[in-house]
């Protein structure tokens, strides 16, 4: 048995896959392991020596897109379980296995890949920036976030927030990992505890009055706001205090909307352009079957 220390993150995992593959060594023979008291308590269970002959391993492109974002999963069998799919299909004579959706091992890593992307779409809607600075030597504003994914989502969530806040200096802490902008690269450090986010700010203020404005009574459902936003996430958002409050007022509000006349149409503004809009449109031919009672057939 071979016990195998990596760092939790795809490419440690993928490189020591690489040579354990290369080397001929088999799924039943490897154990997996972020630990190292764990690494230590297994190391004199190894058997046998390195393989003096490579092979050459040839990787569907799909496996590695999904064994990429599966990785990031906090599920501790990911890494064992991505080993045996990859040997299965690369040296078992799989090669079509990831269509099989009734799979053990497919359908396993695809549910685990569904709940990956589902903790980016929430990291890109709930993350919320707060300024704590400005750097003196390049005038650019500095912001921090702090974001509690369930899984160690920050390397695939982030280019993200690089493309939609290039022009910020930024970083956004986890407790897995944290990411951080300088407008020129991306860069990674360990994660955090929460006590090393920024408290609240100006900005709050502000964007709980957009939140304020925005939100719809008419449109209010319960059940799926809270689908969309598990309050699990609330303890976050600076919006969050005013969401019981706007629930709660709700009715009334409604009530209102629907009791409020309805305002007279606006005449068309006085602007030539526009009447001559109007004037071309009035004189254009109607199209065929337009005012003539014709059908298309």
């Amino acid at each position: 048995m071979r016990t195998v220390l990596i760092e939790p993150e795809f490419e440690a995992w993928r490189d020591a896959a690489r040579g354990l593959l290369e080397q001929g060594v088999g799924p039943d023979e490897v154990l997996w392991t972020e630990d190292p008291q764990e690494a230590a308590l297994f190391a004199g269970a190894d058997s046998g020596g390195l393989a003096s002959v490579r092979r050459a391993i040839k990787v569907p492109p799909a496996f590695m897109d999904m064994a990429r974002t599966a990785a990031a999963h906090t599920d501790a069998r990911r890494w064992a379980l991505l080993y045996r799919l990859l040997w299965r299909v690369t040296t078992d004579g799989e090669r079509h296995l990831l269509s099989i959706a009734t799979d053990r091992d497919v359908r396993q890593v695809q549910d685990w890949c569904k709940a990956v992307r589902r903790d980016i779409h929430k990291m890109h809607a709930f993350v919320r920036f707060r300024l704590v600075g400005v750097d003196e030597a390049t005038g650019r504003e500095q912001f921090m976030a702090w974001f509690e994914p369930d899984h160690r989502i920050v390397r695939l969530a982030t280019p993200f927030f690089e493309k939609r806040f290039a022009g910020m200096d930024w970083s956004i802490l986890t407790p897995h990992e944290c990411a951080h902008w300088d407008g020129r690269r991306l860069q990674f450090s360990p994660g955090v505890p929460k006590g090393s986010a920024p408290d609240a700010d100006a900005l709050d203020d502000l964007w709980r009055t957009y939140y304020r404005n925005i939100f719809n009574p008419a449109r209010l459902k319960i059940s799926a706001m809270q689908s969309e936003m598990p309050k699990k996430y609330w303890k976050n958002l600076p919006e969050a205090p005013l969401i019981a409050g706007l629930i709660a007022e709700s009715g009334v509000r409604v009530k209102g909307m629907l009791g409020t006349p309805e305002r007279p149409a606006k005449p068309a503004p006085d602007n030539a352009y526009l009447k001559s809009l109007r004037a071309m449109n009035e004189s254009a031919p109607p199209l065929p079957g337009e005012g003539s009672g014709e059908t298309a057939s």
